[in-house]
Order: structure tokens, then sequence, then C-alpha cells
């Protein structure tokens, strides 16, 4: 978990979040564009919005090439991502703030990736690229350039993520909750295969027995922004998701649920959330994976 900063204003303080410090209100953004310990990234999940324009200075994060692996199905290796940052120009003590589209989906995932690797110094801006965009915020095609620099990630921590055979081991478990945060008519199996996503296609619909559904976008306010730490709770605590237990959040390919996860994790301080970025294209097509449908 990032590491807890001083609050200044546009950090939500009176939120009543866990850790109100990760999320940036586009004020906050917009007094630092020229900030030099901040660097802005751009994470969409369409990847092309980034040409059409983006806040002045940051940069494009295409997590169709920037964060995969090119032959395994897995994340960048830790030298990957050292070089990665390096190019952006960002040092261990640079503070990152991610913001894209769709309620921050892949802003949210990203964040994940880079906990993983160790930088504490993270943020969200709250609202996203829409909020920025409703608020008549200017846009830009400069793409900018940083000097290099020298970056150095610390092992994965895999403690925030979780893999089939533990899923597989866990379903048992009177103390696990397992959340599928897809669409209700992807966890009926009624919607299989996703319009304009064919590398997320799975052989058999459905969902992990025992998953409940809350789809990740009920975090959300119809601006994009985040709801209130009570409205999040009571989402949750309403399925029986307490941070008493230890939690377990899948989609199709875990960008979605890495949405949940750093609601759980970091709006309510659960302490136990691990994001399954295996997720439905995994489970959905192994040979004996239980399923259930309604």
């Amino acid at each position: 978990m990032s590491e807890p900063e001083t609050e200044t204003p546009g950090m939500n303080a009176a939120s009543g979040y866990a850790n109100p410090d990760v999320l940036v209100e586009t004020d906050w953004v917009a007094e630092r564009l020229n900030d030099p310990s901040i660097r802005l990234i751009e994470a969409d999940e369409d990847i092309l919005l980034y040409e059409v324009g983006h806040i002045a200075g940051a940069v494009k994060l295409d997590w169709h090439v920037d964060v995969q692996d090119k032959v395994t199905r897995d994340f960048v290796s830790q030298r990957d991502f050292e070089q990665l940052m390096s190019r952006w120009g960002i040092t261990n003590d640079t503070t990152i703030v991610f913001y894209g589209d769709k309620n921050n989906w892949y802003a949210a995932y990203s964040f994940w990736l880079f906990t993983m690797y160790g930088h504490n110094k993270l943020k969200i801006m709250n609202g996203g690229r829409a909020k920025w965009e409703a608020e008549k915020r200017p846009f830009t095609k400069h793409v900018p350039h940083y000097e290099p620099t020298t970056y150095r990630a610390q092992p994965a921590n895999e403690t925030i993520r979780t893999f089939r055979d533990e899923v597989l081991a866990g379903l048992r478990n009177p103390g696990r909750r397992l959340i599928d945060v897809r669409s209700p008519q992807e966890y009926t199996g009624e919607l299989i295969h996703m319009v304009n996503y064919p590398q997320e296609g799975a052989q058999r619909g459905g969902h992990i027995p025992g998953a409940k559904n809350i789809p990740w976008a009920t975090a959300a306010n119809p601006d994009g922004t985040f709801k209130s730490a009570e409205e999040l709770r009571r989402i949750y605590s309403s399925n029986d998701v307490t941070p008493d237990k230890e939690v377990i959040a899948y989609c199709r390919i875990g960008e979605r649920s890495a949405h949940t996860w750093f609601v759980l994790t970091y709006l309510l301080g659960y302490p136990r959330v691990r994001n399954y970025d295996g997720s439905w294209t995994e489970w959905g097509n192994v040979v004996r994976a239980p399923i259930e449908k309604p």
C-alpha cells in the first residue's frame, strides 16, 4: 500500500476514505502541471484517446504493449518495468498520477501493477478524463519528452495477486469472498463473448462457484468519481463482503477487478484483497474448472 502523505487541499481529506491521499481532484492536478516531481500517466481502455488530446505533460500507457510480456500471458518483467519508467523520466521519488477513460478503469489497473513493483507514490485523478473534459479543461496533442532516468523496481510483490490454483483450492473457504465484477449478463453466462473484445473470449459462460456479482462500475458516480466511503461500505457489506474476510476479485482479464481491488484496499481499507487477473478468460477455458449458472 502506498505510504500515507500529508493531506493537502484536493486530496479528499473529509471523504471518510481509509487512504484519502491516493485520490486527487482535477483542481489539484491543474495547479501542478509544471511540477517536475509529478508525472501524469494516461491509461485508457481506448488506446487512441491520447492522440486525440491529453493533459499537458502526460505520457501514454498503452496496455496492449507497455505492460504486457511479448510471449507469456503475464506482465512485463522487473527489468522491463524499470526500463519503461526510466524512459518516461520517472524516478523512485516521482509522484505518479494516473487518469483515464471509463471511470478510471485502466488507471486503477495500472495503479495495481505499479504497486506490485513497489512504487509508493501513486495517485488517481478522481473522475478521470471525463471529468477533466466536462470541466472544459484543456487538452493538448503535444507529446512530452523527458530525460531518461535510472529507475529501480522491487521484485513483483504478488501478495496482491492470485492465481487459478489458489482460487480453486479456496472455493470452500468460509472466510473468503469471491467478487465477480463483470456485468450481470456475463455473470449468468448469457453473454460469453463481448463485442469488440475477441481476445477476451471463453469456451463457457457463467461464474466461479460462490462468487457474488458486484459490477465494478457500481463504485462510481455518474461523473466518473468514486462514490463516498459510506455508499461503498453499504454496497459491499450488503453482499457480505466485509473487512474481516479474505477477498478475491475477478473479471475477464483482471482490469475491471483491479478497479474493485483499488476501492476495497485503498478507499475502504480492507486488509486482504487480491486480484485474480487470469479471471474468466482463464477459468472459462480450463478443463474441469467448476462453474455455476443460475
